[in-house]
């Protein structure tokens, strides 16, 4: 009799869960057929959903089961796999082969020598100075590669404690990101460079203007000020981050209120030319003693050109003491796929470029270039060397070094590694006591790398890498060099 119980039990659940099932079935059947917005689910209720489901999800079936390992975009599998594995400190060692095609247009070469430098006679990279003799603090950088700008709100608390206590360990510096100095990047130490957004986030009065005294209480926890007139995934647009992300904490470091979306203009109120701009640089700079310098992604050379001849008739005094060039790849957090896929020049021809128009003003020396967009690899930070930066900064190479697995869920708040999300539950993905060594680690191994790479072109440390050094494949079987691709200019 028990026994006989327990079927009729089973049964019945069974039967009771076929009938919602059931029902289910049908009411999505009726809100198909009498929906009148897509034409699919009215033509074919039910099985029309799975088109939309697998429209959904073939991003993700793509990435890890059909695309080749060098095929995949925005990074490919094998650069996100030596990221991962430098991040781990498992060194980037393969066996049999490259798969790296050498015949690629665009893919660039080293140009090794026939007898490279021995240990011995190996310098380590040497510090390089940012605003030395225009400014009471000037910076000593001591890393090629840094972390480029993330605010605290486009990425979560967990993610800026790892950078900032990774980025102290490795000796690079910390960008801000455009959100404000938070709690979270003052717990590692590190070297934090204050990045001035369009809406002056963090650094602003009630009004929403810039503020004096916000910037002078800033300066004594940075070592720089970046004032961000536009970046490479969204030129000429402010940033927005959504309501769903802006909790009260990030609203009290911004000076927003909490809950409302979070949108920048989409250029600085205060600067509309170059002169407001070099006039906002130098009191910055007067203001707080720390060196200013400005973000830019370039769609052209009027801007670099006009900005060379404008230091030159005013005075070195007014100069930014860095321009950080971010090419059009760039881009960590949200933005217009038609800005992020067209407007402003890629990195590669950006670069080159804005170094030129420096050497030809005679501003080289005084003002530092910084390189940024898509630059995560040893490979990619030594070809900007190559080509004039005096630094890296990389984004998404930290962002990997996080855990990021490229889902892509940026801009939703549904970041299932813990990088980009405000969710507690998805954040406790992100171990900060594990993941701000291996942060460490990427910056540690890319420098180190880059020097490796310097030194099979013979040269002592990667300082000394130039034009020279680097081939760029124009076609299959045929690369050119570099400083024939962009010669370098005379010297006034």
């Amino acid at each position: 009799m028990p026994i006989s119980l327990n079927y009729l039990l089973i049964f019945s659940i069974g039967t009771i869960l076929g009938l919602i099932a059931v029902g289910a079935i049908i009411l999505f059947f009726i809100r198909d057929v009498t929906q009148k917005e897509h034409a699919i689910l009215r033509n074919y209720p039910i099985i029309g959903r799975l088109r939309y489901f697998f429209e959904m999800q073939g991003k993700y079936f793509r990435q890890y089961l059909f695309t080749g390992d060098r095929d995949e975009l925005p990074f490919n599998r094998a650069t996100r796999g030596w990221v991962y594995k430098n991040a781990k400190n498992k060194g980037g060692i393969v066996g049999f082969g490259s798969t790296y095609d050498l015949r690629e247009p665009g893919a660039f070469i080293f140009v090794n020598a026939a007898f490279p430098i021995l240990e011995e006679d190996q310098l380590p990279t040497p510090k390089l100075s940012i605003g030395e003799g225009y400014c009471s603090h000037p910076f000593q950088a001591q890393s090629l590669i840094n972390i480029s700008g993330m605010s605290y709100g486009a990425i979560s608390a967990p993610a800026v404690r790892a950078l900032s206590l990774g980025a102290a360990r490795a000796g690079c510096w910390l960008n801000t990101g455009e959100g404000g100095l938070s709690p979270y990047h003052l717990e590692g130490e590190c070297d934090r460079i204050m990045q001035i957004g369009t809406a002056k986030y963090g650094i602003r009065n009630e009004h929403g203007n810039f503020s004096a005294a916000r910037a002078k209480e800033i300066a004594q926890f940075v070592k720089a000020f970046e004032i961000k007139l536009s970046q490479g995934a969204k030129p000429g647009k402010g940033g927005v981050l959504p309501a769903s992300k802006v909790h009260p904490e990030i609203a009290a470091i911004r000076g927003i209120p909490p809950y409302k979306d979070s949108i920048s203009p989409n250029r600085h109120h205060d600067i509309g030319n170059i002169e407001q701009l070099l006039d906002q640089i130098a009191f910055i700079r007067e203001l707080t003693g720390r060196p200013v310098g400005i973000k830019v992604a370039i769609g052209g050379w009027r801007f670099i050109n006009e900005l060379c001849d404008a230091i030159l008739r005013r005075g070195l005094t007014c100069a930014p003491d860095f321009i950080t060039i971010d090419g059009g790849e760039g881009g960590t957090g949200a933005a217009p796929q038609t800005l992020m896929d067209h407007a402003s020049l890629p990195i590669a021809e950006a670069l080159p470029r804005v170094v030129d128009a420096l050497i030809e003003a005679g501003l080289k020396q005084r003002i530092r270039v910084v390189a940024a967009g898509k630059l995560v690899t040893a490979a990619q930070g030594a070809w900007a060397l190559s080509a004039g930066a005096d630094f890296v900064n990389s984004a998404r190479g930290f962002m990997f070094a996080l855990g990021c697995i490229q889902a892509m869920r940026c801009h939703l708040n549904t970041c299932p590694t813990g990088v980009t999300t405000h969710n507690p539950r998805l954040q406790r993905g992100l171990v900060v006591e594990e993941k701000y060594l291996r942060v460490a680690n990427y910056a540690t191994n890319l420098n180190r790398e880059i020097d490796m790479i310097a030194h099979s072109c013979g040269l002592r440390h990667a300082r000394e890498l130039r034009r020279e050094h680097v081939r760029i494949v124009e076609t299959a079987g045929k690369s050119i060099a570099l400083n024939m691709l962009y010669p370098y200019p005379d010297k006034p």
